[in-house]
């Protein structure tokens, strides 16, 4: 008797096991491809923030690659590159770099460069510095962000790439002198690594294929162009 209750149970419980994993499923499936042109949309704000988009006139989101630098990109995990072009010709370039050593853990960015090595704009994409304080890094939270447009490897100098307190340029935020040195830091490295690699930056072949490119089989594959609709290699 007892044998039989427990048995019971069990294909009760595992039946309802079943039925609860298969509406798991179900559900990411139908929510799938909102939640992808959610992130899709967001990318492309925070590209739109950083890269003027009449600057342009390829598809910056798939004209991507993505490439690794521990020491100057903060992770050692690939980091998405996207390409700006116009008339098939290179004029920015948008790095999500990170700067490692917040004070709440590693600050997320996204850096875009024009083609010359001058600051497009600078956004903050992700962190956990503290309400109030380090997170005035946020474009909602203040406009200390924005100071960073311009600005290159030479303007200024290496030393004046550093907050005030240690003697550079940028601001530092009262009682929150941390996030701020973080984020100049991983700024800073940034442009370095494009100094180092810009060619390359452009030149790879974009990992994303073309929204309308099938071959014969149904299947995308990646389109060797690099103008209009670039893709992007790591």
């Amino acid at each position: 008797m007892l044998r039989q209750y427990m048995t019971r149970s069990a294909l009760i419980l595992g039946l309802f096991a079943l039925v609860g994993g298969g509406l798991v499923a179900w559900t990411y499936q139908l929510t799938k491809p909102h939640i992808e042109e959610a992130e899709r949309a967001y990318t492309l704000r925070s590209l739109h923030a950083v890269i003027d988009p009449s600057l342009h006139d390829n598809d910056i989101f798939r004209d991507m690659i993505t490439v690794r630098d521990p020491a100057l990109l903060g992770t050692d995990k690939p980091v998405p590159v996207f390409r700006a072009r116009r008339n098939g010709k290179p004029v920015a370039v948008a790095i999500m770099s990170e700067a490692p050593d917040g004070y709440g853990g590693p600050i997320k960015l996204l850096v875009g460069i024009h083609v010359d090595g001058t600051i497009a704009g600078v956004r903050v994409l992700s962190h956990k510095e503290t309400p109030g304080l380090g997170d005035k890094i946020e474009e909602r939270r203040s406009d200390w962000i924005l100071g960073f447009n311009g600005h290159s490897l030479r303007n200024p100098e290496q030393k004046g790439w550093h907050v005030q307190r240690d003697g550079g340029m940028f601001d530092q935020f009262t009682g929150a002198t941390i996030t701020p040195r973080a984020v100049v830091k991983a700024v800073y490295n940034t442009l370095k690594y494009y100094q180092r690699h810009k060619e390359r930056l452009f030149a790879e072949k974009s990992i994303v294929p073309p929204a309308d490119s099938d071959d014969k089989d149904g299947k995308k594959e990646a389109s060797s162009d690099n103008g209009k609709n670039g893709k992007h290699g790591g």
